[in-house]
């Protein structure tokens, strides 16, 4: 993730993913082809060969989509866990320790400047120039979350015992970055919007794991995490009592062109 700003429970929790960063490897989602066709569409250029910046990049979920699809790509993240963790599973791909507030980027260098599950951890007061900075002209900033698909009942009655549970609500807060982040308060950019629906079939293990990852869990200490994982575990199994759990996502993805 990227370097985090604001207060400090949002600075614990952007820092929390770095003692986990394994767990994360190993449980969190990854993206569906379809995001890296729309990424093209949008931009109106192929992802192959432009010169590419994924920041909090994390253990490299993205970058390695990104890479795969033939892009020139960096990535860029500012924590030791993640960083180290990302060299163990890719070791081959470039890293450089920075944050989207402070790019580690010569000026006017990039294709395509991206973003998964991180923008908001950034200041859009110092990001976004720092965006427009890197970009060459018609260059894309592109940001995207896997956000909770709203209409699939298992996951809205998981997200409200979260809620009652620890006073977070996933869902809406993923929602609420991504309505931040579509609403550029510095006025210097212009947003195009996709919406891509996809699952993925994992065991009742891995998804109790990958709810787990996320920050609004990690902050609360083992025990208090562990007892609702165990909890949810009975609930889960009363829908998928085979053990296996479809994960429905909406990615959400915001393209901007730099002039």
């Amino acid at each position: 993730m990227t370097a985090p700003s604001g207060a400090p429970a949002h600075t614990t929790r952007a820092h929390s993913f770095n003692a986990a960063a394994a767990q994360y490897a190993a449980n969190r989602p990854s993206y569906p082809t379809a995001l890296l066709d729309a990424i093209e569409e949008l931009a109106g250029r192929p992802l192959a060969g432009a010169r590419v910046a994924d920041t909090g990049a994390g253990t490299g979920m993205a970058t390695a989509l990104l890479h795969a699809r033939g892009a020139d790509v960096i990535a860029v993240e500012p924590g030791e866990g993640m960083a180290a963790q990302f060299r163990r599973d890719l070791p081959d791909l470039p890293i450089v320790r920075g944050d989207g507030d402070h790019l580690p980027l010569a000026t006017a260098s990039l294709d395509f400047l991206t973003y998964a599950q991180s923008w908001h951890w950034t200041d859009p007061a110092r990001s976004v120039p720092e965006a427009l900075r890197v970009l060459r002209p018609g260059g894309a900033l592109v940001l995207w979350w896997n956000t909770d698909a709203p209409d699939v009942p298992w996951i809205t009655a998981q997200s409200d015992r979260i809620r009652r549970h620890f006073g977070i609500h996933p869902a809406a807060e993923k929602n609420s970055s991504v309505d931040r982040a579509g609403h550029d308060s510095t006025g210097r950019l212009d947003f195009a919007r996709r919406r891509i629906r996809w699952s993925r079939h994992v065991s009742l293990d891995t998804h109790l794991a990958n709810i787990g990852s996320h920050s609004g869990f990690l902050v609360q200490g083992e025990e208090a995490s562990s007892a609702f994982l165990a909890e949810e575990r009975e609930h889960l199994l009363q829908v998928f009592p085979d053990g296996t759990v479809e994960e429905t996502y909406d990615v959400q993805l915001l393209l901007a062109t730099r002039p």
